[in-house]
């Protein structure tokens, strides 16, 4: 079994090549960008916006994780019109896998509205397909909300929630899969436990023993609505094991 990884130099295509490493199959990435794993994985450049390379990525390829992604610039252009683009030269493999996100379709946010026509170009294609959605991630909501504080303090939205999940459990997921052949859209894979961005907070500001405080902030709009609600979380589907307290031990200790 030959499989591409797109999107390879991502925060999820380089967990997907993390756990490839351990596994025996024939792997082809490709991007933009040479990813670190270059040395021990074939690479190809390719872009998703201009279609460039990508004829010659999916040759002779078997099985596509599509870690691929664009939220913040040309996103409609990358995840609807390049993805059909690329869906197009597919038309040989066995099984395409398409990472996506829980509650997309209600959750008001650009990025997600065009995941959402992304799914859905591709349960219209005749290609075989594995559509599973997860939760965010650990290192994004950390990065995004509370990477460092600010003036002693965090000044978030401490009441939307989350049910973040490991980066790498997902690609080892992803990457078991790839032995099931297509299901369609499957079931979810949210983290271990739904948390208030306040929790979160406060168990990295216990963790790491610095004085900070915690301003609450709201915002209008139906955006920061859905999130209250917890729009993007799927409490029946908690299958994700490592914690965020976990993730932020190692990431504070290196263990």
């Amino acid at each position: 079994m030959r499989i591409l990884v797109t999107g390879s130099s991502g925060r999820l295509g380089s967990a997907v090549l993390n756990q490839l490493k351990e596994r025996e199959c024939s792997v082809l990435m490709t991007s933009r960008r040479k990813p670190e794993y270059g040395d021990r994985f074939d690479w190809v450049y390719s872009d998703m916006l201009t279609g460039e390379g990508l004829e010659v990525a999916a040759r002779d390829i078997d099985v596509v994780i599509h870690t691929a992604t664009s939220p913040m610039k040309k996103t409609k252009e990358i995840e609807v019109s390049g993805f059909t683009n690329f869906l197009s030269k597919l038309t040989h493999i066995k099984h395409f896998i398409y990472p996506s996100i829980v509650g997309i379709e209600d959750i008001p946010y650009h990025y997600y509205k065009h995941k959402h026509e992304a799914e859905e170009v591709l349960k219209q294609s005749n290609i075989p397909y594995t559509i599973v959605r997860a939760t965010q991630f650990h290192s994004f909501v950390d990065s995004l909300f509370l990477s460092k504080p600010f003036l002693k303090g965090y000044f978030i939205p401490g009441n939307i929630k989350f049910q973040t999940v490991d980066v790498g459990e997902f690609a080892n997921h992803l990457i078991d899969l790839t032995e099931k052949g297509p299901q369609g859209r499957t079931g979810d894979f949210a983290g271990p436990k739904v948390m208030k961005l306040r929790e979160m907070a406060d168990l990295k500001i216990g963790m790491s023993n610095e004085p900070s405080r915690i301003y609450n902030v709201s915002f209008p709009g139906k955006l920061y609505k859905s999130l209250l609600e917890g729009k993007n979380t799927n409490p029946t589907q908690n299958v994700g094991s490592v914690t965020f307290e976990d993730f932020l031990r190692k990431d504070m200790t290196g263990k």
